[in-house]
């Protein structure tokens, strides 16, 4: 008889061990055997709580964008000024939850993968429109709008590269330094149109 309760804790402990061996191996080729071992549960009860590996999958990137949604709320709710809300939406993108090897190495993973995916593609296009509204929602209030687009589009840009360049392990080696590159670059933009 199963344990009641165990269910969320058993998915939840499957979706780290996918980042943890995504992360490891730098590539989706992972056995949901592989994964159920990590997570300390059989291979049958893996596929009994999410069926085939693409549904577990997706699982783990809808949790991945879960968290960023959750933090990017509370960050965006502290907010007080529109220049708050775009250090707050650069920040979230490399918080130490979102800015981890194994992190860093399931969004290069799902990348690749949502070229042959149309359900991990349009996960990655909510995360997109998302992060250029968040951005446009402090942007806009700083810039006229075209402007505002435009920089967002570069903001996300630039967030996007700067986590191939750390999965590749050829880039900014933490944080601080993501988000200071980001953020000298906001801070010429809205320099130049001050100077307008």
């Amino acid at each position: 008889m199963p344990k009641i309760g165990m269910e969320p804790l058993r998915r939840k402990a499957l979706i780290d061990a996918t980042i943890s061996a995504i992360g490891e191996r730098g590539s989706l080729d992972v056995t949901m055997s592989e994964i159920a071992g990590r997570a300390g549960v059989s291979s049958a009860l893996a596929h009994h709580y999410f069926g085939a590996k693409d549904e577990l999958l997706l699982a783990t990137m809808r949790h991945i964008l879960a968290e960023l949604t959750i933090d990017m709320r509370r960050a965006l709710q502290s907010a007080t000024s529109p220049r708050e809300r775009v250090s707050a939406v650069v920040a979230v993108n490399f918080s130490d939850i979102q800015f981890q090897p194994q992190t860093i190495a399931a969004w290069l993973a799902f990348y690749v993968e949502a070229q042959k995916s149309s359900a991990l593609r349009r996960l990655l296009r909510v995360y997109a429109r998302r992060l250029h509204s968040n951005l446009m929602s402090g942007l806009i209030g700083i810039l006229p709008r075209a402007e505002a687009d435009r920089a967002a589009e570069a903001t996300a840009a630039m967030i996007d590269g700067l986590y191939i360049r750390r999965a590749l392990k050829d880039g900014v080696p933490d944080a601080a330094t993501a988000i200071a590159l980001v953020e000298d670059y906001l801070e010429i933009k809205l320099g130049e149109r001050r100077k307008q």
